[in-house]
C-alpha cells in the first residue's frame, strides 16, 4: 500500500456552509466505490479539510457550521475509520465535530488551549463506526488479519487501549 497516493479532499466554506457534499458523493458515494482490491487500495487514503476559515480565530471543532457540516457528512457517509489516513489529525477535528459536546482547558504555562472530550461520547461514536469500517473491508475483500490491523490502529489513534488477540492466519 505505500505505493498509493493520499486523496486530499477540501470542502469550500460556502460548501460547508451550505452544507453540500454532493460533489464527493458524486465521486465517493457508495454506489461509485470500487470493490475488491481497487477499493482495497483505498484504506486509509483519504484526508479530508475545510478552507476558508484560517482568519477564524477557534478551531474548527467549535465552529458551529463545520461541526453541522460534519455531522451531516458522517450521517450520510460513514466509513470515515475505513478511508480516514492515521498518520494526520484531519479525522480527530472530524469526530470531534460529532460528539455532542467538548470543553476547552486551559493549560498553565501554555497560551493554547487544549480540548477535554467525554471519553465515553469518543469510544461510543468509534465503536458505532466499525460496522461501516467492517462493512467496507468485507467489500474490499480484505483478510482478518488486515481488518484486525485497521481496527487496531483506529483504536491507537484514538489513544483506546486495544489488547485483543490477532486471528490465526
Amino acid at each position: 500500500m505505500s505505493d498509493r497516493k493520499l486523496i486530499l479532499y477540501q470542502f469550500s466554506r460556502d460548501k460547508v456552509e451550505r452544507g453540500d457534499f454532493s460533489a464527493f458523493l458524486s465521486q465517493f458515494g457508495v454506489d461509485r466505490l470500487p470493490q475488491g482490491p481497487a477499493l482495497g487500495q483505498m484504506l486509509g487514503g483519504m484526508a479530508f479539510m475545510v478552507e476558508g476559515y484560517d482568519q477564524d480565530t477557534r478551531e474548527l471543532y467549535a465552529i458551529p457550521e463545520v461541526r453541522r457540516f460534519y455531522s451531516s457528512f458522517h450521517a450520510k457517509w460513514p466509513f470515515w475509520l475505513y478511508f480516514c489516513d492515521l498518520n494526520q489529525d484531519a479525522l480527530k477535528t472530524m469526530v470531534m465535530c460529532c460528539l455532542p459536546s467538548f470543553q476547552s482547558v486551559a493549560r498553565a504555562g501554555q497560551r493554547m488551549v487544549g480540548v477535554s472530550l467525554d471519553p465515553l461520547e469518543l469510544l461510543r461514536f468509534v465503536a458505532d463506526d466499525f460496522g461501516p469500517m467492517n462493512a467496507m473491508c468485507e467489500r474490499a475483500g480484505l483478510s482478518e488479519r488486515a481488518i484486525y490491523d485497521r481496527t487496531k490502529a483506529v483504536m491507537e489513534f484514538f489513544d483506546f487501549p486495544f489488547d485483543a488477540p490477532a486471528p490465526n492466519c
